[in-house]
């Protein structure tokens, strides 16, 4: 008998043989089997855009991300819907699927397939939805329908509107996000009401898109109160007094821009206020718990991406007379990898079935995604050895841009901190404690 197991099988009875079918197919692939039919066709059409536009430019974007051409991308991008497809007609270029299933998990799909091919760009393309989200979840149909609807026509034409989101300041950044944190944090950014609207003055740092965005969802506390005070506001570049400052250089997803901004008693006029007064905070939270999940599938799609260029060189390159895979210790250590690929897809998609998205599953998934893909690119490294180390190595790209998921969108510490303090809360209110 051939130990073949798929030629052995047939060996076996019809109903058997039935039972216990297993064709030919690689673990992306069995993933994608247990989608519903939509999720699967859009993954598959995700995968196939990234590789198509982001996986050629990812080493150019990385390598001198002044004179690459993000908004070329970006407008690419907004023609093949790759901006607009979280949301369902008419707003959005999304099928009837983005409301049927979890839209949750749609954006984890997204994010790893465009990741797996380029971590920064990437992020240049989810952040815009990051900056839509406020207001989507403010469920002000008003302020959707002033605010996203026109900038979401001209996307879909192929003309983007990109928004972005702005939270972190100089001295507050991912301790706001926490309870005892926030009562200490240190605000600078801050609103004077005038007639008509507000006065906004300070400055926010790390925000990326921040200089090719049109639409900023800001959160500023009022004049001469705390954090409690806490107030979104859609702030236009064009208003007068706004101002992009510093442009950091990162240490990875380069090809995404974190800048300063700075205003100077920008106007922001009345109906450019998202939500309630004062109700910042709790809708900077609700904000986080929903992008947690996409952030952690971030951070999978870099270590994916990883894992596939490191295995493309381990099977060209010659050691011993052999591929650098058939040897045992390199095989063995790729199966850890893939293992720790699955179990953090395992983790998102689980936390995907989560909605309204709960914090303690969210800051669980994007902090174990975040260390597990920091594990992962590390492997990679040293699978390869010196053939990873040199800057034309998309393994040594993955391990810089994995570091910065384990700080931006709140540490890896805040989200252990986020973790505990929803479950205690948890077992308070149900008399556990």
């Amino acid at each position: 008998m051939s130990l073949d197991p798929i030629l052995a099988r047939e060996k076996l009875g019809a109903v058997a043989r039935l039972i216990t079918r297993q064709p030919p197919a690689s673990l992306w692939e069995i993933d994608t089997s247990l989608l519903p039919p939509a999720l699967g066709a859009y993954r598959r059409k995700v995968r196939d855009f990234a590789r198509r536009e982001l996986l050629p430019r990812c080493l150019e974007a990385d390598a001198d991300p002044d004179r690459f051409d993000r908004i070329g991308l970006v407008r690419i991008a907004a023609r093949a819907g790759i901006l607009t497809d979280s949301l369902p007609r008419p707003l959005g270029t999304g099928g009837a699927w983005t409301l049927a299933s979890s839209p949750l998990l749609a954006a984890h799909l997204r994010m790893e397939e465009l990741c797996a091919a380029c971590g920064g760009l990437g992020l240049l393309l989810g952040a815009n939805e990051l900056g839509m989200l406020p207001i989507l979840l403010s469920a002000d149909f008003s302020a959707i329908r002033r605010l996203l609807w026109p900038a979401l026509q001209r996307t879909r034409r192929g003309e983007p509107s990109l928004f972005a989101f702005a939270i972190t300041e100089p001295d507050a950044g991912s301790d706001v996000q926490d309870t005892r944190g926030a009562r200490t944090a240190r605000i600078v950014t801050r609103a004077r009401r005038v007639p008509n609207g507000w006065r906004i003055r300070g400055r926010k740092c790390f925000i990326t898109n921040g200089d090719i965005a049109e639409r900023v969802s800001l959160f500023a506390a009022l004049e001469d109160e705390g954090l409690e005070s806490w107030t979104c506001f859609v702030v236009e570049r064009a208003q007068g007094g706004f101002a992009v400052g510093r442009h950091e250089r990162k240490l990875g997803q380069r090809a995404a821009n974190a800048v300063e901004l700075v205003l100077d008693d920008v106007f922001v006029p009345d109906d450019h206020v998202v939500g309630p007064l004062r109700g910042g905070w709790a809708l900077a939270r609700a904000t986080l718990d929903m992008s947690r999940g996409p952030v952690g599938a971030i951070a999978l799609g870099i270590a994916r991406g990883a894992v596939e260029a490191a295995l493309e060189v381990a099977r060209s390159m010659r050691v011993g007379g052999r591929a650098l895979v058939e040897h045992d210790d390199v095989a063995l250590a790729f199966a850890d990898m893939l293992m720790e690929l699955g179990a953090s897809r395992s983790l998102l998609w689980q936390t995907a079935g989560h909605l309204p998205p709960r914090a303690a599953a969210a800051a669980t998934a994007k902090a174990f995604c975040a260390e597990s893909a920091w594990r992962v690119c590390s492997r990679a490294m040293e699978v390869l050895g010196d053939a990873a180390i040199f800057s034309s190595s998309r393994v040594e790209k993955a391990l810089r841009d994995a570091r910065l998921n384990q700080i931006y969108e709140g540490t890896d510490e805040i989200q252990r901190l986020a973790l505990l303090e929803a479950q205690w809360t948890t077992d308070i209110a149900g008399g556990t404690r």
